[in-house]
């Protein structure tokens, strides 16, 4: 019953609360759907850390798609060995994971150390460093120890119970097998989306399309005021 309720229940319950919650936010909030920036309080910190954070991910969530959308017969009927592709996985997938954790973990210590972000800092900011400290940890553990030529492949295992979602098929024994370190990560992953609508994650979905089809803005130097 536990397994069912971790693998098949909890996975449709955040999904239902991340999209949910994204509905009722943007039609109640639509002012506080923002980011709300924090550059003109503390910048140095903010740069290096939001740089390494957002980069990194950018990469390890393209491994992420590459490791557990794509099934792992697409790589075999491309020739491409399980050593082979773990290899690839760990020498572009580590590297990215490693970066991105350290902007986390300097956004993490610039909003506890520095007075003016923590005191405009709110419960769900905290909230949702929390949920991806665990998740970045978590996964570059697994990564490290977990994942091998040999051992352990997530393919055949994750994979499969993961797209089984999207087709409302999951299979909990699936999951019986996989590493607690996995296990750990894929939770807190739950418990990202659930609160997601909640904080300023939201920022993600804002993208500035208008800014494409907006008429330009044009600046014209004032000229000098002729006097009679």
């Amino acid at each position: 019953m536990m397994d069912q309720f971790l693998w098949v229940i909890l996975p449709y319950l955040a999904l239902t609360i991340f999209v949910g919650g994204h509905i009722y936010r943007y039609q109640h909030d639509q002012f506080g759907w923002t980011s709300k920036s924090s550059e003109i309080l503390e910048k140095k910190k903010l740069r290096l850390g939001s740089t390494l954070f957002h980069w990194g991910i950018i990469f390890v969530f393209g491994g992420h798609v590459m490791g557990i959308l794509i099934p792992i017969s697409v790589y075999e009927m491309m020739g491409i060995s399980k050593h082979f592709y773990h290899n690839i996985s760990l020498i572009f997938g580590l590297p990215a994971g490693i970066v991105a954790f350290i902007g986390l973990l300097i956004l993490y210590q610039r909003r506890l150390t520095v007075k003016r972000v923590r005191s405009t800092s709110s419960k769900g900011d905290f909230v949702a460093l929390f949920f991806l400290l665990i998740v970045m940890g978590s996964g570059l553990f697994a990564t490290v120890f977990n994942i091998d030529s040999h051992g352990f492949d997530y393919r055949t295992t994750i994979g499969p119970w993961f797209r089984g979602l999207f087709i409302f098929q999951p299979d909990a024994s699936l999951m019986e097998t996989v590493p607690v370190w996995f296990k750990i990560h894929i939770l807190a992953a739950f418990g990202i989306f659930a609160t997601w609508p909640f904080t300023r994650l939201v920022h993600v979905f804002s993208l500035p399309l208008k800014y494409l089809s907006r008429s330009y803005v044009v600046y014209r130097k004032r000229g000098k005021t002729i006097r009679s």
